[in-house]
């Protein structure tokens, strides 16, 4: 049986009870579940709720209009960046407001209080 990963383990743990508190806070927006998987990739670097456990630069505490003008920088290649400038080439200004929006919530969501983070 393979080892279990305490990081990944409590990421996967995340992203299953963040699922619901998505879903209530983008009630409005069918699109919830797309914005979603499109935050997956983002968090594989960024950290889940935005906040970066290692080098990469935190998006927590940024505003919408704050992570929407750095993801449009990077996908016009108006900001330096080693990787940030081909990957967001592959999303549009609707897909950047939804990712901007997206990692607002889950920085702003108390993780401590619905059991998430130790």
């Amino acid at each position: 049986m393979p080892a279990h990963h305490p990081v990944l383990t409590r990421r996967v743990v995340a992203m299953v009870l963040a699922l619901p508190l998505a879903s209530a806070a983008l009630a409005g927006d069918e699109d919830w579940a797309d914005t979603w998987v499109l935050a997956g990739p983002c968090a594989n670097c960024h950290g889940l709720t935005g906040n970066s456990p290692g080098a990469i630069p935190s998006l927590d505490g940024l505003s919408e209009d704050e992570l929407v003008a750095r993801m449009t920088a990077f996908r016009e290649g108006t900001a330096d960046a080693t990787v940030m400038t081909r990957l967001m080439k592959g999303y549009d200004d609707e897909q950047i407001a939804a990712l901007a929006g997206w990692f607002v919530m889950m920085s702003e969501t108390n993780w401590f209080e619905v059991g998430v983070a130790q």
